[in-house]
């Protein structure tokens, strides 16, 4: 059964920081590309970062260059999304994201991120 199970989410002020966490389970985590997309209340679900499968590569949705960081841990079948300088437009639910070949993809659940003083 494959599960992307997040943690890390929560309420912090703004220019605060969090680490999200997402575990995967039952499929081949290290042959996947991994990402995060966030929703906003009333917006389109959008990209916010995507490492690819051995971490040799990553990218970013511009507004948050400089401040988040992708990483995986392929020995835990984990990846990461550190949010640092989080500003109040940052309020999302983020969801983590696997893409692999034959266009295979699996959701996490989402979990709610506040950034408000």
């Amino acid at each position: 059964q494959v599960q992307l199970v997040e943690s890390g989410g929560g309420l912090v002020q703004p220019g605060g920081s969090l680490r999200r966490s997402c575990a995967a389970s039952g499929f081949t985590f290290r042959s996947y590309d991994m990402s995060w997309y966030r929703q906003a209340p009333g917006k389109e679900r959008e990209l916010v970062a995507i490492i690819t499968n051995t971490g040799g590569g990553t990218n970013y949705e511009n507004s948050v260059k400089g401040r988040f960081t992708i990483s995986r841990d392929n020995a835990k079948n984990t990846v990461y999304l550190q949010m640092n300088s989080l500003k109040p437009e940052g309020t999302a639910v983020y969801y983590c994201y696997a893409s692999g070949l034959s266009s295979i993809q699996y959701w996490g659940q989402g979990t709610q991120v506040a950034v408000s003083s």
